[in-house]
């Protein structure tokens, strides 16, 4: 198993299903009510703390309480998952459904950036990594195989603060919701960039670790 790319793929799954537990309970502070339409404000008007706290998600559910609902049991199951199957025989399969599921049933929008490509690096949790042992040199993979833990970390930090301004739009010395917005857009994209670095990172760190486990074995056999 290459647990590097395993721990990249879990974090980014958990934040993500943190975000949808955040949407389903302003969903189901709405009540047992009629959705407008497919496209929906997690976060009722009334409630919401600036221009753009709306929280727009989508959903296949005419009704705020049961997507709510829905959008929360699909996340814990995402965290179950993440953190105990991820790297079965079908992890990143069932990965890629359950987040397919969460956007349909009031999850979350802006998710889709993200568990795309964590779900790609996912199908090669258990693989040999061939393909990339050819397209990174040693001496690269050792110089960038110990950057993914600080830089998930960042990245983690970074979605963090995004989904803090989002549903309360604070930020220390901000006031204007144009500029709030743009932290937002700028620390998701930032988080992006850097989850990309941490999963080529956390391949880098894999396959080296592949390599002395293996050198090794001659010796402890003699």
């Amino acid at each position: 198993m290459n647990r590097a790319i395993r721990t990249v793929v879990a974090v980014i799954g958990i934040l993500f299903a943190i975000g949808g537990i955040t949407h389903g309970y302003s969903e189901v502070l709405q009540g047992s009510t009629a959705t407008p339409g497919l496209m929906i404000e997690a976060i009722h008007e009334s409630r919401q703390t600036w221009a753009y706290g709306g929280e727009a998600a989508f959903t296949l559910i005419p009704n705020f309480l049961v997507t709510g609902l829905a959008a929360i049991a699909v996340s814990i199951v995402i965290i179950i998952w993440c953190l105990r199957f991820l790297d079965t025989k079908h992890g990143a399969t069932v990965f890629l459904v359950l987040f397919v599921l969460s956007l349909l049933v009031g999850g979350g929008i802006g998710q889709v950036a993200f568990f795309v490509p964590a779900w790609l690096f996912a199908t090669r949790i258990n693989k040999p990594l061939t393909w990339w042992r050819d397209a990174l040199p040693q001496g690269f993979r050792q110089a960038i195989g110990g950057l993914w833990r600080w830089t998930v970390v960042l990245a983690a930090a970074l979605v963090l603060i995004a989904l803090e301004i989002a549903i309360f739009g604070y930020f220390p010395g901000v006031a204007d919701a144009e500029q709030l917005m743009n932290i937002v857009m700028t620390s998701l994209g930032s988080a992006l960039l850097l989850f990309v670095i941490a999963f080529i990172s956390a391949v880098a760190s894999d396959i080296e670790r592949q390599r002395e486990q293996g050198a090794m074995r001659p010796a402890v056999s003699r």
